[in-house]
């Protein structure tokens, strides 16, 4: 699967709904709105399947770390962009999301906090997760993303997975 057609499937225009969520970002700093507006436009490019906005979104020793079950292939830490990208691929290959809603976003310097609900359809069984809660925590430097720290109900996600 090329890079641009995991992105659509993944995510999908879903991730897109990301770009409104300025409504968290009332009374930063200029170092949290920066740090606010590259995370989301790094959703918004990973919604469109923007790979070049993407990657000029991202660190070279950008950190995605996927906390949950390491039986799940996309749990654990994938270190670099290039890395990133195939981790991407994996993902994109194990997971199709059917729905993504920011619910709360706000940043503090550096980092940058997103909570939301998803739902998706894990291709290994065909089965559907059912909707749960995510939580990221990214970090920014120079206007790029160098980490992100993703949480999600991963017993929902690994039941569905297994087809338990």
């Amino acid at each position: 699967m090329d890079r641009r057609t995991f992105v659509t499937t993944t995510v999908g225009a879903a991730l897109a709904l990301t770009l409104a969520t300025h409504a968290g970002a009332q009374a930063m700093d200029d170092q949290s709105q920066a740090s606010f507006d590259t995370v989301m436009a790094f959703m918004g490019a990973m919604g469109s399947g923007d790979m070049q906005a993407m990657s000029d979104l991202m660190a070279d020793d950008m950190v995605w770390h996927n906390e949950g079950d390491s039986t799940l292939p996309w749990i654990g830490e994938t270190r670099g962009k290039d890395a990133i990208f195939e981790f991407l691929g994996v993902f994109g290959a194990n997971l199709q999301t059917t729905l993504w809603e920011n619910t709360d976003a706000f940043a503090s310097g550096d980092t940058v906090a997103v909570f939301g609900r998803m739902n998706g359809i894990t291709p290994h069984s065909g089965k559907e997760i059912g909707e749960f809660s995510f939580a990221l925590r990214a970090k920014v430097r120079d206007g790029q993303v160098v980490l992100w720290h993703w949480f999600e109900d991963s017993f929902a996600v690994s039941q569905a997975y297994h087809a338990r």
